[in-house]
């Protein structure tokens, strides 16, 4: 599906973009004037008009807050956190080092917390203890009542602030709390402390759930993981050796993520960095980055995600992101999510659900022809919360 843009990564995050308005994230008319100024695979106008568009918007919530009108502010601010996210999606040039990563940023988790604090339900920022620091989260309530409770886990690009919009408002709607983090690689986690991917999970979540069973307001045997887009993976392989979580969302299942990476590479390059043959291999690379806006994007900010000082020693790193050999770990229920369009993993949800020989799996595939067939169902939010959730209410039953 192309959306406002011929190019496949422009396209699929104006409507990652767009799609949250479901949740208050965009205006669609919004999004039409921002994209006006944008042309077809120019990052620089990307950052350039979303910008504009964050900044313009931001002010009409602060003057609104500032007024005492309340819900417009919060409908201002939480439209501005995703515009903010958004212009600084492409920013991976050197984003260790760019004030512009720095600032946009911050800017985008300010005007979110903001936003939350007039949120008519529960909301706390949170640090959860992990290997001698904390892991930035949030913790969304219903009410003071102990509930069952999604535990949000970001994917390879996203942020703590999505959180709300990927699932946070759809699971407050039924009753769901919601715990989200960002974890190492993601977000302020990598942002702020440097702190980097790894692909042993189970030490991530494991803390986050021991953090969720010191909360009165979440019920121990009730707890669901939700992984979205790498977080697919990223779950999958922490409830290989974490079975505390009643329930397992995947959306969208990953088997293997260097497969991905190896898929959209010839197969002469793919061999060279398997032979360590980097010298012939990254001019190859640096070519075809040129050429496309995601490869050339998804390069770099693995590169920084990962902590890795080379493109050939990241798709080496990839190789450690598999389930293979551990799928058949997994015990709790799972579902599976599959969009029939995925650009990154089309195949794999299937394979996950193969795999997965000692758990309850199901397997749900959303379809092109229903809007629903791109990479984490964007653009149709509503009919993958009514998969999962309808999903979760009779897993957790």
């Amino acid at each position: 599906m192309k959306f406002l843009f011929e190019d496949e990564s422009f396209s699929f995050e104006t409507l990652r973009a767009a799609g949250f308005a479901n949740y208050g994230g965009a205006e669609l008319g919004e999004v039409l004037a921002t994209v006006r100024g944008i042309p077809d695979a120019d990052e620089a106008a990307w950052h350039r008009e979303w910008k504009a568009t964050a900044e313009r918007v931001e002010a009409l919530g602060r003057a609104s807050l500032k007024a005492g009108h309340e819900v417009s502010a919060r409908e201002a601010l939480l439209r501005a956190s995703n515009y903010f996210r958004t212009a600084e999606f492409y920013r991976r040039d050197d984003p260790e080092n760019d004030p512009e990563v720095v600032e946009l940023s911050a800017r985008s988790r300010d005007a979110f917390v903001t936003a939350a604090g007039l949120f008519d339900f529960g909301f706390e920022e949170s640090e959860i203890p992990y290997e001698g620091t904390t892991l930035p989260g949030y913790l969304y309530t219903v009410d003071d009542t102990p509930r069952p409770t999604v535990i949000y886990n970001n994917g390879y690009d996203s942020t703590l602030d999505e959180s709300y919009f990927a699932i946070g408002a759809a699971a407050l709607a039924r009753g769901y709390n919601v715990l989200a983090f960002d974890g190492p690689g993601q977000g302020a986690a990598l942002r702020k402390q440097g702190l980097v991917f790894r692909p042993d999970w189970e030490a991530v979540i494991t803390p986050v759930v021991d953090f969720a069973l010191t909360r009165p307001e979440i019920v121990p045997d009730r707890i669901a993981l939700f992984g979205y887009s790498l977080g697919g993976y990223l779950v999958a392989r922490a409830a290989a050796f974490d079975h505390r979580p009643a329930a397992v969302i995947l959306d969208d299942g990953i088997y293997d993520f260097h497969a991905a990476m190896e898929n959209s590479m010839p197969p002469f390059v793919s061999e060279w960095i398997n032979q360590g043959r980097d010298d012939v291999a990254l001019p190859v690379v640096s070519l075809l980055m040129t050429a496309s806006t995601q490869a050339r994007w998804a390069m770099r900010n693995g590169v920084w995600a990962m902590g890795v000082d080379s493109y050939a020693e990241l798709a080496r790193e990839f190789r450690r992101y598999t389930l293979d050999g551990i799928a058949d770990r997994i015990t709790s229920a799972t579902l599976v999510l599959d969009a029939e369009n995925d650009q990154f993993f089309k195949g794999q949800p299937e394979q996950v659900a193969k795999a997965l020989t000692n758990a309850q799996a199901t397997l749900v595939t959303l379809r092109e022809d229903e809007g629903a067939g791109e990479h984490c169902h964007m653009g149709a939010m509503s009919r993958s919360h009514q998969v999962i959730f309808d999903w979760l209410d009779e897993t957790l039953a």
